[in-house]
């Protein structure tokens, strides 16, 4: 393989971890509830990816395919695998993650993806008070307090950052953050 065959091979697998990492980790999160098994999980998968790539269609569909069927697969040998689950599996059986309930979480993971990318488009304060409002919870007075702005700018801010996410953001994505713009 060339030089600039191999440059271009690595520049298409950083975007395709760009774009699809944070998604998957989500989406793993809602398996294993926890941060660094999912991680770790996803990273794996990668590994999995590349070792594996030539037997699956480049087509992006499959690649995504692949990639959540391998997350889900994972997660639910990683619950199996761990002995909390040993135990609840004693006791009352594995649980049953229903091909519905995973396509939810995966739908779910794709729209927060979404929202990622699209806030990575905000100029910094915009971004940053959506993120902090969405993903960690805080008010608009907390907001304030740790960015060290008054509650009106935090309000600024957002309706500023609802403004320029309607030309970014699926009629979903929108409707999740929507409830964030009104506190």
């Amino acid at each position: 393989m060339a030089g600039s065959e191999i440059h271009d091979d690595v520049l298409a697998y950083k975007v395709l971890f760009e774009s699809h990492y944070p998604r998957l980790c989500d989406f793993a999160m809602r398996f294993v509830n926890d941060p660094d098994t999912a991680e770790d999980i996803v990273q794996d998968v990668f590994v999995a990816y590349l070792e594996r790539r030539s037997m699956v269609s480049g087509r992006p569909e499959s690649i995504k395919s692949f990639l959540y069927n391998s997350v889900k697969n994972a997660c639910l040998n990683a619950i199996r695998d761990s002995k909390v689950a040993g135990k609840y599996e004693a006791n009352h059986g594995l649980p049953s993650i229903e091909e519905k309930h995973a396509l939810n979480m995966m739908v779910h993971s794709e729209v927060i993806g979404e929202i990622h990318q699209a806030l990575s488009r905000l100029p910094d304060g915009c971004s940053m008070v959506i993120r902090l409002g969405f993903f960690e919870g805080l008010n608009n007075p907390q907001i304030a307090q740790k960015l060290r702005i008054s509650v009106n700018t935090v309000k600024s801010q957002k309706q500023r950052a609802l403004s320029l996410l309607r030309d970014h953001l699926s009629p979903q994505a929108l409707v999740l953050l929507l409830p964030l713009l009104f506190f």
